[in-house]
């Protein structure tokens, strides 16, 4: 096996870190769902120590994600726990900040919403949910490129698409988040952010 790596991450990490640095500045523990890889959660970590920031992903990634986890090490960042949105029990921690990256358009939509119900559970009252990746406004795809990789997601697996933003945020809503920002990305991705009332 060799180690997993995702061009991806490694392109958007510092961008999304300036954002996470300043919506988590006073939070304490973090659940990220969906690590893929581990590389987000290894460079967070690091870059926020004062977090504890917890990997979780379903079971073929956890040797991936301990890969990187070994390779740079950070006291904060904890071992990964299983964890699929709608097979697997949730951890019975609360959070004060929930982070998912590039796991709405790879999703079934019933895990979509089965995750985002999860996160109202087991944020805190004032905890952040940030979910970062492609979105379309109103039914609309905008950049070419989005288009393209709609097109080759679906190709790919029928249940996979960029999720409209209103349907997530609905989603959201019924969870008790109250939506706080929608930040432009490069590559044509948001960051978006939420908050538990």
């Amino acid at each position: 096996m060799a180690k997993p790596f995702s061009q991806a991450c490694a392109n958007n990490q510092e961008i999304i870190c300036g954002i996470l640095e300043r919506v988590f500045a006073d939070k304490k523990s973090v659940l990220e769902i969906g690590s893929g890889t581990g590389q987000h959660g290894v460079w967070f970590a690091r870059k926020l120590p004062h977090l504890s920031w917890q990997m979780s992903d379903r079971e073929q990634n956890h040797a991936g994600i301990k890969w990187w986890m070994n390779d740079y090490p950070a006291p904060n960042l904890l071992p990964p726990i299983l964890l699929d949105v709608l097979n697997d029990h949730w951890p019975t921690a609360h959070y004060d900040a929930i982070y998912s990256a590039n796991t709405a358009h790879i999703m079934p939509w019933e895990a979509v919403a089965a995750m985002i119900s999860g996160i109202g559970e087991r944020l805190v009252s004032g905890g952040v949910f940030c979910l970062y990746g492609p979105m379309k406004y109103l039914g609309v795809l905008d950049a070419k490129t989005n288009i393209a990789f709609n097109y080759r997601l679906q190709q790919q697996f029928a249940h996979q698409g960029i999720r409209e933003f209103h349907d997530i945020n609905g989603l959201a809503t019924e969870a008790g988040l109250v939506l706080r920002e929608d930040n432009p990305m490069p590559a044509n991705n948001r960051l978006i952010v939420w908050q538990k009332i």
